[in-house]
């Protein structure tokens, strides 16, 4: 039992990872396509408020992406949890968020929220 034990915990960190790499990724692709949006805007012939909605839009989305990898970093210090107590022979080194980050990661989204908003 213990094999299956280590083997569930090894794709479950995995998993957690790819996860997290895809959020990352997905904040990435919004930031250059809101720069590329930003980028067409300034054309001299394109009138300052075209694609305001959109871009207010994407800022949202933007807020739901961070919102996504504060809770995925919230479901990565728990799985660790479970890990400590049920994956105890495992000899890697335990993944340790400080509450801090996860509480900086609230704040920052509350912040582009007010701004949204604004």
């Amino acid at each position: 039992m213990e094999n299956r034990i280590l083997a569930d915990a090894y794709n479950l960190k995995k998993l957690v990872r790819e996860a997290e790499a895809l959020a990352d990724e997905s904040i990435i692709a919004m930031a250059r396509l809101k720069q590329a949006m930003l980028a067409a805007r300034q054309n001299p012939e394109v009138e300052v408020h075209t694609g305001q909605r959109a871009l207010v839009r994407l800022t949202e989305a933007e807020s739901h992406a961070l919102s996504m990898s504060t809770h995925l970093l919230r479901v990565h210090d728990e799985l660790s949890k479970v890990a400590r107590i049920h994956a105890a022979g495992d000899d890697g080194i335990p993944t340790t968020i400080p509450p801090s980050e996860v509480e900086v990661q609230s704040a920052r989204r509350e912040t582009a929220l007010e701004q949204v908003n604004v």
